[in-house]
Order: C-alpha cells, then structure tokens, then sequence
C-alpha cells in the first residue's frame, strides 16, 4: 500500500527544491509524477519556485473549495492518455494552505489508488498556530519527516517570524505570501519571512507566543494560562 507523507521545514529549508528533485528523480528512471499546489500561493502563478532558482510548472493547482481527489484522477487519465503509463507519484507544494477536506483526500489517493504523495509545507503561521492543512497532515500522514534549515544564531530553525518593511510583527492575517505587498491605510508594504529558532522568536516578540492568546508570564493568582479550549482556528 502507497502511504501518505508530509515532509515540513521552517521557511528556507529547501522544500520545494527537494520536491523539484523527487519529481526529478521520478522521471529520470522513466516514471510519470503530477505536481500541484495550493491557488493561495500565488508566488509563480503555476509555477514552483525554488529558492536556489529552479522552476518547474505543475500540473494543475487546488482552490479553496476544489476536490482534490476528482482534479488528481482528471490529471492522471491524460497522463495516461498521453504517455501510455500511470502516475507513480503526486507531490504537492505549499501543503499548509490546503483545507482538512483536501488533506483527506490526499490520504485517499495514496490508499484507495496506490499513489504515493508526498506533501512539502510548514507547520505553523508566523503567530506559531497550525495551519489547517499542515494540522491534519500531522494528524493522518504516514510519515513526517523534518527539512531542517539554520536560524541567524546558528541553532536549528522552527518558527517562521513575519516581516513588514523590514520590521518584526506579530498580528494581522494568516495568510500573507512572502515577497508579497501588503496594502493597509500607510500604503504598499513589502512582506518578507526570516526563519528563527525558539529562543530567538521568543526575543522578537517579547516572549508571546499564539499572538497572546495565552497569558504571559503567569501571576501566582491567576488562572492556569492553558484552558481545555481549543485555540480558535483563522477564517
């Protein structure tokens, strides 16, 4: 039975280059592979782009509301159509901006059809939270593996630290794709990423982790910082 995996990274950890070198492989050894995306990324348009300057367009991209296991079987019969042989593989990009309902069927597809996917993303938003679609890989993915990349410091890289202008910040939208230009009433702003290690997240934003939903630090007199409530999810 073909699995389901979920390979993650803080951002610059080389995810899309080395999905672009698993499709590499594939093909090389003569197997056919389909590539897709979230629509959300609009970085590229259909294009994957890795940061060490290798392109490659996918085969098609998911919208918010798309069915991914009908857009995955479409592509596969031309595939086969074309060149006479099925999908070995599907591997998608930017696998944090899918929705739990896509993840699932990514899950199907490796089960009920015997398809490997493999899924690059990141884990958490630049406030630490869970994306929905990194959340569920989490949950029901077969293998996870971790792209590790270097914080400025030197120790390992886990959260991704959001940048307006060259400026850390810690609120607004969870979804902002860098290199992207954020329009607010000051005007067009640049919005860039840089990867840091716990220790120095936790310096940039004075110690706030999930943009202050849990109160920091704890006063002796006060209630336990952590509920049994569940952290409300973006929308």
């Amino acid at each position: 039975m073909a699995k389901l995996y979920f390979r993650f990274g803080a951002m610059n950890s080389g995810k899309s280059t080395a999905m672009l070198q698993a499709a590499y492989n594939y093909e090389e050894r003569g197997h056919r592979v389909l590539l897709a995306k979230p629509a959300v990324d609009t970085k590229g348009d259909m294009g994957i782009l890795s940061r060490l300057g290798v392109t490659r367009d996918v085969d098609f991209v998911l919208t918010p509301d798309a069915d991914a296991y009908g857009k995955f079987q479409h592509h596969r019969e031309r595939t086969i159509k074309r060149f006479g042989r099925d999908v070995s593989c599907l591997l998608v990009d930017e696998a944090q901006f899918l929705s739990e309902a896509q993840v699932d069927d990514l899950l199907r597809i490796a089960i009920l059809e015997n398809i490997p996917v493999i899924a690059y993303g990141i884990r958490t938003d630049f406030q630490t939270v869970a994306f929905p679609g990194s959340r569920r890989l989490l949950e029901i993915a077969h293998s996870l593996e971790e792209l590790k990349t270097i914080c400025r410091c030197g120790r390992k890289a886990i959260f991704n630290a959001r940048k307006i202008v060259g400026i850390f910040v810690f609120d607004g939208d969870q979804v902002a794709i860098d290199t992207s230009i954020e329009v607010s009433e000051a005007g067009a702003r640049e919005v860039t990423y840089e990867s840091l290690c716990g220790a120095c997240y936790l310096q940039e934003s004075r110690g706030v982790l999930n943009n202050g939903r849990r109160r920091w630090p704890i006063e002796a007199s006060a209630a336990p910082a952590y509920t049994t409530e569940p952290d409300p999810d973006f929308t």
